[in-house]
This record gives C-alpha cells, sequence and structure tokens, in this order.
C-alpha cells in the first residue's frame, strides 16, 4: 500500500545529477586563461567576490557565472584582456550549458520506487531554462508530481511552496547537498531533512557547522539511504 502522507523534496543539482564538478574544470581552465596576469589564487578569490556582488542581479547559474567571470578578467587584467579572449570565456560558459547530465550512483535506482510511495517534489534553483533542460535530460522528471525552480531557496520560498501543495512542514523531508540552502531552511518551518554530501561545495554554500534538530536532521552516505529513511519517517 502506497505510503504517500510523507512528501519528498529533492534538490537537482549535485543531490540527482553532477554540477559543481562541471563549474570546477572549468574554473581550472578559467585560472589558466588568466595566469599571465595573476595567481590562481587571487583569481579565484576575485570571481567568487564579483559572483556574490552580482547574485542580486544576476541569480544563481551558469550565465551569471559566465558574466561575472567576464567582468573578473577585464577587472584583473585592467581591460587588457583580448576579445578572443573573452570569446574562449564565452565559450566556457556556453560548454557547461551543452554539458550532459550525468546522474549520482543510486538516483536511477531509488527515484522510481520513491514515486510510486510518496508525493515527490523537485525543488532547485537556477537559471530556469538550464535547470528545465538538465532536468529534461535527466529522464526523472516524470517522477515528480511538482517541479519548482525558484531564485532562492529560504525559508519563505519552503513555506510558499509547502503551502500551495498542501504539505505539511512536519510531514515533509527535503534531500539535499547544500546545508545552507536544501537543510537549514526545511529545518527552520519545523520539517525534517535529509543531507547528502557532495565531494565540491560551492562556497557560497558552506556552513560551518551541522545544524542539531534531533529526530529531524539525517546525513546521509548516499541517496540510496533515502528509501530507508523516508519509510521511518512515514510510519513515525
Amino acid at each position: 500500500m502506497p505510503i504517500r502522507d510523507l512528501a519528498i523534496g529533492f534538490d537537482a543539482d549535485d543531490t540527482l545529477w553532477h554540477n559543481e564538478n562541471i563549474f570546477e574544470h572549468v574554473h581550472v581552465r578559467y585560472r589558466t586563461l588568466l595566469s599571465r596576469f595573476h595567481d590562481a589564487d587571487t583569481v579565484d578569490r576575485t570571481l567568487f567576490a564579483t559572483e556574490m556582488r552580482n547574485l542580486e542581479r544576476y541569480g544563481y547559474g551558469v550565465k551569471g557565472f559566465t558574466l561575472s567571470a567576464i567582468e573578473t578578467a577585464i577587472e584583473l587584467s585592467a581591460g587588457q584582456i583580448s576579445a578572443d579572449e573573452i570569446r574562449q570565456i564565452l565559450q566556457l560558459g556556453q560548454d557547461m550549458l551543452a554539458h550532459p547530465v550525468e546522474l549520482l550512483d543510486g538516483v536511477a535506482d531509488v527515484i522510481g520506487p520513491l514515486a510510486s510511495a510518496h508525493r515527490l517534489l523537485l525543488i532547485t534553483k537556477g537559471d530556469l531554462r538550464d535547470q528545465e533542460r538538465k532536468l529534461s535530460k535527466s529522464g526523472l522528471s516524470v517522477h515528480f508530481s511538482h517541479i519548482e525552480i525558484v531564485s532562492e531557496k529560504d525559508p519563505t520560498t519552503y513555506e510558499r511552496i509547502l503551502r500551495r501543495h498542501g504539505v505539511a512542514p512536519q510531514r515533509f523531508l527535503m534531500v539535499g547537498n547544500s546545508l545552507k540552502s536544501d537543510i537549514l531552511p526545511v529545518l527552520a518551518l519545523g520539517g525534517s531533512a535529509a543531507y547528502v554530501p557532495y565531494a565540491i561545495t560551492w562556497g557560497a554554500e558552506k556552513v560551518d557547522t551541522l545544524p542539531k534538530a534531533e529526530g529531524r536532521f539525517f546525513q546521509l552516505a548516499s541517496v540510496r539511504d533515502v528509501p530507508a529513511l523516508a519509510q521511518i519517517l512515514a510510519t513515525s
């Protein structure tokens, strides 16, 4: 008998499919491109500062990153960056937007069975068109009752989503790799959260300490552990 009383939300990037490793590979190429102007640490530090300054304007995702990368290159080169080098930065962004979608280990095995037992929601932030592309390419969209692509993931956003879909926070489990975006906001609402760390964490998503929410916060080794946790929560 399906247990649909528990709704489960999934983050997308670095929870269902690889994302940050793609950015990391681009960072390596970007540092090399600017190496004649500055050392790698300066490039990384300045680019990150530019991204943070531009978040309100551009939001999250590849397009905002690319614009910030161009701005940083102009700044660090004192305007000496060439048109061909700007073109190379644009190509890096275009390559990321065309990158194949690679599911994380276990995702293809667990999402289907979970969808047959629970209502699944995809809750992700980033560029609308790119997130829609990745979801389409992933082959996972059929398993989600609702798709939410948002500009920010904070308690207000989650509260609005849960209210719209008639889900009580106490009967909601969020699964994600970001403590800041996937875990802390849901815990603040009284929901449960499963933290599945990814190998690389973007600086803007880093949190120094794990939250304390006994019986509601769970750190899992893999997405493969989600069905067992969901079974426990659904029957509690």
